[in-house]
């Protein structure tokens, strides 16, 4: 039951700062009398609204005066949602313990290195059925099946009950390069009285059962065994699984592969020298070699499945790439769903993969790619299998929350007991109820573009949009210092807004009303409000620029006392 008050009884606070109402940017806390827990630190990709930002990170504010009392970050996976925010973030809570399996460990130490940080990550492995004790949460770790080796579940007991974080799962009984799911391990977990379930809710809106990856790995050697030229596979750098499939049936059929990428490289490279690559020495070759070998014995394994501006494919798909040019012949294959938001930018390099004559393989035209998450009737089973009191989705769009929501009451949970939140929301529960406090933890977007970390903000975002919507105008004018008065004729510059040499009568106008409002808003000399004087210039020029073209460039008044 839902109490909107706080209740006086031991209760446990879980407080999402990232990943609820979203795609990405997973990172969860949970608190036990000032004590705290973080499960996941992840980023998320911008939207195509967001021009320049690089990533999207958790704002860990309430965090920042409570370093003392954060006793553990566990991580769940290797993938860059659950781990990407590290680096920027982890100095600024204390440089906490580190649990993380030893992919996910060696993924983001090899990232730590591209930051110019001194402080070294105290990192401790952990694997399946590992247990980990701190302070009043005791963690028990258990293997999921994903996209990537050694995803990790976590059963955690509190001193107020049982709680499971299901980390990114699906239950593939053929998984390619990873074990399936342990259904008795979960089943087991299921008697353990679960106080709450926090589940993953990515697939929630997709019916019936994920693909297996033996599938995927059917559908993906029927490609191999038609095709003629090259192969070029785009897909994540981080689905590892996939990669090892698309090696697979590369050695099968006598091809040797390339990767391009350098996301996709640096992740190969890692899994490889920890084990969880295999592969024939000589299988690999530098991109420079590819011309030694005929067409039909190359296959390029690259990023780009998402249209990302400087990825492989997209710069072998603008004839950017130093070696690679497409040719009659190849086959292009897009191993991954789309992201939410994307589904335009990877249009647009479809397109133009069909205009340069390759064929184009994607997940609409034949089953060549799973997603990583558990579908409608995996979601149902697990919560069948856990038998949860209170249920909380988490990973996923607001309809994904809901829909799993749905799902769960479907699967015996009482509505009263289901925890549908908002990111920075604080839940009390307690054996008997939850309920929301008031207060809330500040969890608005914290934008990464290059090395500036939250210093561009909605208002400089609003000026991205605006520039790249209707450009820049910049007058200078020059103005006696005695009398006030415009000296010659004003400059203008005009960036993505008009094209000068063709609108000569507006610029003509506009200097005269330039002159005007400067002339009469400075008076005759003496002491003059420049700060007014170019709010109108920049208040009026905008009224005038907007009857004449409908459009509202960015105006910069400069004005030089002479």
């Amino acid at each position: 039951m839902i109490k909107q008050e706080i209740k006086k009884e031991e209760y446990i606070k879980i407080i999402p700062l990232g990943g609820l109402g979203e795609i990405g940017r997973n990172m969860m806390i949970l608190e036990y009398k000032g004590k705290i827990l973080i499960i996941d630190m992840g980023l998320r990709f911008p939207e195509e609204n967001m021009p320049g930002i690089d990533y999207i990170i958790p704002n860990v504010s309430y965090l920042e005066n409570k370093r003392r009392d954060i006793l553990a970050v566990v991580i769940t996976h290797g993938h860059y949602d659950h781990i990407g925010a590290i680096p920027y973030l982890i100095e600024r809570i204390g440089n906490p313990p580190i649990y993380a399996s030893n992919l996910a460990r060696g993924i983001i130490l090899k990232r730590q290195e591209e930051f110019n940080t001194n402080s070294k990550l105290k990192i401790t492995i952990v694997k399946n059925e590992s247990h980990i004790k701190a302070g009043p949460f005791e963690i028990e770790f258990f293997r999921q099946n994903h996209n990537i080796p050694e995803t990790l579940g976590l059963f955690i007991k509190t001193p107020i009950g049982n709680f499971i974080y299901t980390s990114d799962f699906k239950f593939d009984k053929n998984p390619i390069n990873d074990l399936p799911t342990d259904f008795k391990k979960l089943k087991d977990i299921g008697k353990k009285n679960i106080l709450c379930l926090m589940a993953d809710s990515t697939g929630a809106e997709e019916e019936g059962h994920s693909l297996s990856e033996k599938t995927i790995e059917k559908n993906l050697e029927e490609i191999f065994k038609s095709a003629k030229g090259r192969i070029i596979a785009a897909t994540f750098s981080s689905l590892l699984n996939r990669i090892q499939q698309l090696i697979n049936l590369s050695e099968k059929y006598k091809r040797k592969v390339c990767i391009e990428g350098y996301s996709m490289r640096t992740n190969v490279d890692i899994a490889k020298a920890l084990g969880y690559l295999k592969l024939k020495s000589d299988t690999f070759i530098n991109v420079k070699e590819i011309d030694k070998y005929p067409d039909s014995k190359i296959t390029i394994l690259c990023t780009g499945a998402q249209g990302e501006d400087h990825a492989a494919l997209m710069r072998i798909v603008n004839k950017e790439h130093k070696f690679l040019r497409l040719k009659k012949g190849d086959e292009v294959i897009f191993s991954s769903s789309v992201i939410p938001g994307n589904e335009r930018t990877v249009q647009a390099v479809k397109d133009e993969l069909y205009r340069q004559k390759v064929k184009v393989y994607h997940y609409k035209i034949m089953d060549i790619h799973a997603g990583g998450h558990a579908q409608k009737e995996e979601l149902k089973e697990m919560i069948k299998i856990i038998r949860p009191k209170f249920f909380m989705p988490v990973h996923g769009q607001v309809s994904m929350l809901a829909t799993h929501g749905e799902i769960a009451e479907d699967a015996g949970v009482k509505k009263e007991n289901i925890i549908i939140a908002n990111n920075g929301q604080i839940i009390d529960v307690n054996q008997n109820e939850f309920s929301f406090e008031k207060k809330t933890a500040p969890s608005n977007y914290i934008m990464v573009d290059g090395l500036g970390i939250g210093d561009v903000g909605e208002i400089v975002l609003r000026d991205r949009q605006m520039l790249s919507k209707d450009g820049m105008f910049v007058i200078v004018a020059v103005v006696d210092r005695l009398t006030g008065q415009v000296k010659g004729s004003p400059d203008i510059i005009s960036r993505g807004f008009i094209y000068l040499r063709e609108s000569k009568d507006l610029l003509s106008q506009t200097r005269k009303k330039v002159i005007n409002i400067i002339n009469s808003t400075a008076g005759k000399g003496g002491a003059v409000n420049w700060t007014y004087v170019k709010n109108e210039v920049r208040d009026k020029i905008g009224q005038f620029l907007f009857s004449k073209t409908e459009r509202r460039p960015i105006i910069l008044p400069v004005i030089i006392e002479v």
